[in-house]
């Protein structure tokens, strides 16, 4: 048996039937819902960590592997294996996990598989470097590619490094998506709240009225009431 195989196995014995359920739920699975078809194992996050470190040293072959597979929890594995490895990776391993990502990105299909990646994988390597793909990303018709874009920043949002942030925020305000408008109010909350609270305050109030409400609530969530109450205004 091989190792992506070996993997696959060990997380099919942790799987539950009766987690399943509830996953499947959670995630959307059905049909005309944005997780439309994704099968699920049953097993909760923290035991995919688990088995994440026990074969934190897969090659980059074994992970690929992994992210075709057709369980939900075993590329989540797959993605928290390359996070688990980025910690001590030097700049060439860093460079082919994120090649390795962005070729796989059709297979990074749901919120938690994103938001637990993209910072560290892509907004990691992207951190020194040119950011056009995220704006390529933002224009994509697939919606897991824009919240990629989106979620990448919190990298860039640690370093108090906002731009990005604000600029995708821009451009994708009108997206028609609900998930679309919890990841960029979720950055603009965490630009204010790490970086320049009063930079936030200032977008929020200018572009208040296009904002849908949504992200609105999200970016102004650490604010006072009375903030709040001022920039929620009609």
């Amino acid at each position: 048996m091989n190792k992506a195989k070996e993997i696959e196995k060990e997380m099919k014995e942790l799987g539950s039937a009766e987690k399943r359920e509830v996953l499947q739920r959670f995630f959307k699975t059905q049909k005309g819902q944005y997780g439309e078809g994704d099968k699920f194992l049953g097993v909760v996050v923290p035991m995919t960590r688990m088995v994440a470190r026990k074969h934190k040293d897969a090659n980059i072959e074994v992970i690929a592997e992994l992210l075709q597979s057709e369980w939900h929890e075993v590329r989540l594995c797959a993605l928290l294996i390359m996070t688990e490895q980025w910690k001590r990776a030097d700049e060439k391993a860093k460079r082919a996990f994120y090649d390795c990502y962005m070729a796989h990105t059709d297979r990074i299909n749901n919120w938690d598989l994103v938001d637990l990646s993209a910072p560290t994988i892509v907004g990691g390597y992207l951190a020194d470097k040119p950011r056009d793909i995220l704006y390529q990303m933002a224009e994509s018709n697939w919606l897991w590619d824009n919240r990629i874009a989106m979620v990448a920043t919190l990298a860039f949002i640690k370093n108090k490094d906002s731009d990005d942030t604000y600029r995708l925020a821009l451009k994708m305000m009108n997206h028609k998506h609900d998930l679309m408008h919890k990841a960029i109010g979720w950055m603009l909350r965490e630009s204010g709240k790490r970086d320049d609270a009063r930079r936030l305050y200032c977008f929020v109030d200018e572009h208040r009225k296009e904002m849908p409400r949504t992200m609105l609530r999200y970016a102004i969530e650490k604010f006072s009431e009375a903030e709040r109450k001022y920039l929620m205004r009609k």
